[in-house]
């Protein structure tokens, strides 16, 4: 693998927890929602379940870039076989793995043998930046395995899979963060990336809207694939998140959320 996209990967994790922090740094500063009640019993499991997707995904990261650059020397895949000009091939390839990512994750609300491990993210009954990162790792074994069936297939260049990567990494902690923007800055936001308003309402108690807002970085794909909801039903401030049958504290330890995807 060449130095340097692999050098960059290396240096991800550490861009990832300062980013972290920061996000969290905001929820102090400017929260939306004030009361959080099993705060104590939900960030250990979810923090626990961050430590053991790490392991998993710092196992496959590289795998993704390097069957980048196996598929750019063997000619596999799509853009190996479309002669433009390498920036167009990246920003095109880009888009691509965000529409791949936006069907993963409405897959994984509609096919019922993949809903029970999604179902762990959905349990969280608040909705902080440790929701972004609360997975079982199930799903992120197969979120890593899809992305990569995904990059193979598009031919991505390893600059498109790259800071395709740093992008979803950085939406994920911010599009799930406990904070109160500015009106007018989160409409003009919206139309084009997802914002925590727009995902909080994909969080929602109310399955209509559970079952909306599939976009990991670009509000788009959902206004296309007609799964976008601009509100939820219930102030955003007071709307009840999570699932109907998982709202007791005993479901927020972290054995309930690794057996959680075994019950029915």
């Amino acid at each position: 693998m060449d130095t340097h996209p692999a050098l960059i990967e290396l240096l991800r994790p550490a861009l990832f927890f300062g980013l972290l922090v920061l996000v969290s740094m905001l929820e102090q500063w400017r929260p939306l929602r004030l009361s959080d009640p099993q705060r104590l019993l939900r960030w250990p499991s979810n923090l626990s379940l961050v430590a053991i997707g790490l392991v998993i995904t710092m196992l496959l990261q590289l795998s993704l870039l390097g069957g980048a650059l196996w598929a750019q020397h063997a000619g596999f895949g799509l853009f190996h076989h479309v002669d433009a000009p390498p920036w167009v091939e990246a920003v095109l390839a880009w888009l691509l793995l965000d529409l791949a990512m936006y069907a993963q994750h409405r897959a994984l609300h509609e096919i019922p043998w993949l809903w029970p491990l999604h179902r762990v993210h959905h349990s969280d009954v608040e909705f902080d930046v440790t929701t972004g990162l609360r997975f079982h790792p199930g799903e992120v074994l197969l979120s890593q395995l899809f992305k990569l069936g995904a990059i193979l297939l598009v031919g991505a260049p390893w600059v498109a899979v790259l800071t395709f990567e740093i992008s979803l990494a950085l939406f994920t902690l911010l599009t799930h963060a406990n904070v109160r923007l500015p009106p007018r800055l989160e409409r003009i936001l919206r139309a084009l990336v997802i914002t925590p308003d727009m995902h909080r309402t994909h969080h929602s108690v109310h399955a209509d809207e559970m079952n909306s807002n599939f976009g990991n970085v670009l509000s788009g794909w959902d206004r296309l694939l007609a799964s976008y909801s601009a509100q939820s039903r219930e102030p955003p401030r007071d709307m009840c998140i999570g699932l109907p049958g998982f709202r007791v504290p005993g479901h927020q330890s972290l054995r309930a959320l690794l057996v959680q995807p075994l019950e029915r």
